[in-house]
């Protein structure tokens, strides 16, 4: 019991101050039962009156007015040493009682919406002005004393906040405020971040000399890629969220697969194009106009690879495209949205996941990646390919529709982990060599998956990640049917390459850009 009595602490007076002012009945009635005395201002003071119930208004409570258009109305030593003073101890007590001050036992807070105000406006002078200075200063000061003085910052924890008051006749345990704490540091934490990272972003820094990441979660997951292993999905906005329309709940694999998909998808022509994903790489990729024929041409180029892959179609799927992927195991279809036939068709498989990615946008800013406590940090590879960015350095010109194939061999080609060899026709994949430490097995890997999966095709392109450093790479696909390879420049035996190229009467370009995905 004396334990209990240390830890437990009466709440006697409460300040308010609420941005969002919701679902604050409930709570200000519990207030009363308890007679605990309600400070506020502002709107929040407004509110409450409404309510009909007894308020102090700030400036009635510090016996000084709000200045400077309410920027200054809580920054007060009345209100802070109310907060901050140590209940236990005698100096304190002492400056209180020789400054007439009163503690404050309870502060509730939440602050400006200054992440809805981003997503609202680009008027700096706004954002600027719903930058909150004296919520955080109070919530941070409660926080720090939260061994008597309990913090609520979210109207979330009211209803914990109610419990914890009837439980315990209105005290709060220090289990309690501890918890408070935690979260409020939090919440003035990710507030900061968000701020920070506006104003780094509006002078354009992107590696600015220290970083502070934000995120909210999103969900916990079962597992991480391995059963052993512990994961959780976070996301930075919150209304960029993945719409699941029905099937089994997404794993840390799944959305692996995904991000890879739309990473994909997004850089194909609006409305246009599918790839299938397994295990962060591309098995199929097309973008015939044809939405149907743009599946099949994906899936035919390595149909034993897509057993039980990733689909992404950026384009709304419609009945007879749902009846062809019904034949299919996949795990995973997103989409630019599924009629009314097509969902009907695809929920009779009812593990199968269906994604709506209609309003999903990948700014592909930048690219991630984090182990212990470093982090790598790059702007993702999302350059706008332009047959003006490539250079013809062969003595055959390609055709147009060459020309066209390459440009789209290589888009996906950037996308496929290191090495990478991608062989196309008629703007599909026919052949996919990936993640090899030897690029000449890339080439080789592609090679068999065409001749396997695609043995007939006409007009072969291929795209390479980087520089052949050796002739016997493209030799090995022009001997397999390529007529047209786009690589990058770069390589000390450039030279030569051009020089087999006219020797076979191959078409080769050079791009002036490498595209590495490790």
């Amino acid at each position: 019991m004396g334990n209990k009595k240390n830890t437990v602490k009466k709440i006697k007076s409460a300040l308010i101050s609420l941005s969002d002012k919701t679902d604050l009945k409930p709570l200000l009635i519990e207030l009363k039962k308890n007679n605990i005395k309600i400070i506020s201002s502002g709107g929040t003071f407004k509110k409450i009156k409404e309510l009909k119930f007894k308020c102090l208004e700030v400036s009635d409570f510090t016996g000084f007015k709000e200045i400077l258009n309410g920027r200054v109305k809580t920054l007060h030593p009345k209100i802070h040493a109310g907060i901050l003073s140590k209940r236990d101890n005698k100096s304190h007590l002492k400056d209180l009682k020789n400054n007439n001050f009163d503690n404050i036992d309870l502060v509730i807070v939440n602050f400006y919406p200054f992440e809805k105000t981003l997503e609202q406006t680009n008027s700096h002078k706004k954002i600027i002005e719903n930058i909150d200075i004296g919520g955080p200063t109070m919530v941070r000061a409660a926080a720090k004393n939260y061994n008597d003085v309990t913090v609520i910052t979210s109207n979330e924890q009211y209803s914990e906040l109610i419990c914890e008051l009837k439980k315990n006749k209105g005290c709060t345990s220090l289990k309690f405020r501890e918890k408070m704490s935690r979260l409020a540091f939090t919440e003035s934490a990710y507030y900061d971040a968000i701020i920070l990272n506006y104003l780094n972003k509006n002078a354009n820094i992107n590696f600015p000399k220290k970083r502070i990441v934000y995120s909210s979660l999103v969900e916990n997951l079962r597992y991480g890629e391995n059963p052993h292993q512990n994961s959780a999905l976070y996301s930075q906005n919150k209304n960029n969220k993945i719409k699941q329309l029905c099937g089994k709940t997404l794993s840390y694999n799944n959305y692996s697969d995904i991000f890879a998909a739309l990473t994909i998808s997004k850089s194909f022509p609006k409305n246009t194009g599918t790839v299938i994903i397994k295990h962060g790489n591309p098995c199929g990729a097309s973008t015939l106009r044809d939405n149907l024929n743009s599946f099949n041409s994906a899936f035919r180029c390595d149909p034993l690879s897509a057993f039980g892959g990733i689909v992404s179609c950026n384009y709304k799927i419609t009945k007879s495209i749902a009846l062809e992927l019904k034949k299919k195991f996949l795990e995973v279809i997103i989409a630019n949205g599924f009629d009314k036939n097509a969902l009907k068709i695809l929920k009779l498989k009812k593990k199968l996941r269906l994604i709506d990615s209609s309003n999903m946008s990948f700014d592909g800013i930048f690219k991630s990646y984090s182990i212990d406590n470093f982090t790598l940090l790059q702007s993702e590879d999302n350059k706008l390919f332009s047959k003006k960015k490539f250079k013809i350095v062969s003595k055959r010109k390609p055709s147009k529709s060459q020309f066209d194939n390459l440009i789209f061999a290589f888009n996906v080609c950037r996308f496929v982990k290191s090495n990478a060899i991608v062989l196309a026709s008629n703007k599909s994949t026919i052949g996919i060599g990936s993640g090899q430490p030897s690029r000449l097995d890339s080439c080789q890997i592609a090679i068999d998956k065409m001749n396997k999966f695609s043995k007939h095709e006409k007009d072969v392109v291929a795209a390479s990640d980087a520089f052949f450093p050796f002739i016997d790479g493209i030799e090995k696909l022009v001997q397999s049917g390529v007529n047209a390879v786009i690589q990058p420049a770069g390589s000390i035996r450039d030279k030569e390459i051009i020089k087999f190229a006219n020797d076979t009467n191959t078409v080769l370009i050079f791009s002036e850009t490498r595209h590495f995905r490790h």
